[in-house]
């Protein structure tokens, strides 16, 4: 079979899955990326995220991870929901938490579609990574003209906006590969106007991920700086301010995914609820959540720090 055929059967299984675009890029180090990615860590913008400089050549190669890789399969899944909580007051959770842990529903697609590539192509040697290895996500998915990154760096795409989870697929297989798309931002600075933190570069295209509101909520142990106290927002799990206001997100379609529903008790819990959250509610209603990443101690930690900044 041709890498024209095998591309068209990719795309097909994909979109059966649910992922709502594919793309494909050739698999070689990313040199620019490299640079960029050393910068960032260089000016210590990964905070506490140490991990962020393990296996640096692996991150900006991948054929240091599949042994022969010729292919880069990007995927996006929608995963935008226009339900809110109920309460006004109640502290925020971003839109991605609310139902169950994306990388255990996606990792079980992906799998399904390696299993389907094997099946129909033949033995292609290939690895599935949902936002758990070291793979830049959002520069792959602009190489395979997914979207765009844009000046909150997170990828974009003209006619769905960026509420999207991004996956990859690896493999030794040579496909047909798109070709990036046209950077759409313009002149916008919505998003870096409205990051409480200035988390984003005044030119945009840069985040200080030590400033981010998700990072202090969900990747920092330690206490948070008091210098950021009543800048939140209201925040006590990830944020979706960068998000909400860029005018992309105007074409946000809500996803179709079961999985990806609130739990019944998230979205009408209140202000009180929240201030009065036990470790049995936590673990009820964040038993299936990335939310659980933060831990019990870790989510009463935010919402204490709001709580004290009003």
């Amino acid at each position: 079979m041709s890498a024209t055929l095998h591309t068209r059967l990719i795309r097909e299984e994909a979109r059966r899955l649910g992922f709502s675009f594919i793309g494909m890029a050739r698999a070689e180090r990313m040199d620019e990326e490299a640079r960029r990615l050393e910068a960032w860590l260089h000016k210590g913008m990964h905070g506490q995220m140490a991990y962020m400089e393990n296996y640096f050549e692996q991150r900006v190669d991948p054929r240091l991870l599949v042994e022969g890789a010729r292919s880069m399969v990007s995927l996006a899944y929608n995963h935008y929901s226009p339900q809110r909580q109920s309460d006004p007051e109640a502290p925020k959770i971003a839109q991605y938490a609310y139902g169950e842990d994306y990388h255990f529903v996606l990792k079980h697609k992906l799998k399904t579609l390696l299993a389907f590539i094997r099946e129909q192509i033949g033995e292609v040697n290939g690895r599935c990574f949902v936002d758990s290895a070291p793979v830049l996500e959002r520069d792959w998915a602009r190489r395979a003209g997914v979207g765009w990154v844009g000046k909150n760096t997170l990828l974009i795409h003209p006619k769905a906006g960026s509420y999207f989870f991004l996956a990859e697929l690896i493999l030794d297989l040579e496909l047909i590969y798109d070709q990036p798309i046209k950077d759409y931002c313009g002149t916008c600075t919505r998003c870096i106007d409205a990051c409480p933190t200035d988390a984003i570069d005044p030119q945009g295209y840069w985040v200080d991920g030590s400033k981010c509101i998700s990072y202090f909520t969900i990747e920092l142990r330690d206490a948070i700086p008091e210098a950021f106290k009543g800048k939140f927002e209201n925040w006590m799990f990830g944020c979706d301010i960068c998000q909400d206001v860029c005018p992309w997100n105007r074409f946000a379609g809500p996803h179709n995914e079961p999985a990806f529903e609130p739990h019944a008790e998230l979205l009408g819990m209140t202000k009180s609820d929240w201030t009065d959250l036990t470790e049995a509610v936590f673990q009820r209603v964040f038993r299936k959540s990335p939310v659980k990443r933060t831990k019990y101690a870790g989510l009463k930690r935010n919402i204490d720090f709001l709580n004290a900044g009003e």
